[in-house]
């Protein structure tokens, strides 16, 4: 398998595993917390359980794919977050009527702002990861 097939298979695996948990714990956060304690709280709650199972989710897939330290594992990330982000905004038209444009202007508020800094931390961890 060429380093290419690679870190593409090892991106889609690593989003599907990182992405269905999200996918729980956001609804979580939207219909109970952020009511509770507010958006930014309820992200900040959230961000520490999704970054520690994304790091458990990229040593996984550094090992299954036996990803090079350098750029295959970078390219592995990236290609994690091209999916995450297309997905989610392909979300927040579905549930919520957003055009690509508001989810993007939406990131520029607090708690998408922490949201998004997690993101682009899940998109280096395998990099990380792979580095040993």
């Amino acid at each position: 398998m060429s380093g290419a097939t690679r870190a593409m298979r090892a991106a889609a695996s690593y989003w599907a595993a990182v992405f269905a948990l999200g996918f729980v714990l956001g609804t979580v956060r939207v219909l109970w917390v952020a009511p509770a304690l507010g958006l930014l709280p309820a992200t900040a709650l959230e961000l520490p359980v999704m970054l520690g199972a994304s790091w458990l989710a990229a040593g996984w897939l550094v090992r299954r794919f036996g990803l090079a330290p350098g750029g295959e594992a970078l390219a592995a990330g990236a290609l994690a977050f091209a999916l995450l982000m297309a997905a989610e905004c392909a979300l927040a038209g579905v549930l919520s009527g957003q055009s690509p444009a508001q989810w993007l202007a939406g990131l520029a508020e607090p708690h998408a702002a922490l949201g998004l800094a997690g993101q682009v931390v899940f998109a280096l961890l395998p990099w990380r990861r792979a580095r040993g």
